[in-house]
């Protein structure tokens, strides 16, 4: 069984940083692009980070310079560093892997506030 479990949100102060984390298991880690979703309220799931089997990373406008993707593939794991955050960043965080259409795996969702 398949499971993505993501950690690391909360409330943080507008310019602050976190680290959001998520731990996988039940799959071959190593073959799967990875990426981070965020979803605000009344907003479409949006894609924010990935990271390809190859390492290779992309990010939208809207976060570039400002959020790193990262995996350890020893520990099963991808990051998000998240620094100089933002009230329009206050979102669901999800953090997906994708082998194919139908190896595509979700976690439950991190809850991060940028509020003063």
């Amino acid at each position: 069984q398949v499971q993505l479990v993501e950690s690391g949100g909360g409330l943080v102060q507008p310019g602050g940083s976190l680290r959001l984390s998520c731990a996988t298991s039940g799959l071959i880690f190593g073959n799967y692009d990875l990426a981070w979703y965020r979803q605000g309220p009344g907003n479409t799931r949006e894609l924010i980070a990935s990271i390809s089997r190859g390492r290779n990373t992309d990010y939208p406008d809207s976060v570039q310079g400002r959020f790193t993707i990262s995996r350890d593939n020893n520990k099963n794991a991808v990051y998000l560093q998240m620094n100089d955050l933002k009230p329009e960043d206050s979102a669901v965080y999800y953090c997906n892997a994708r082998l194919t259409t139908k190896r595509d795996y979700w976690g439950q969702g991190t809850q991060v506030t940028v509020s003063s």
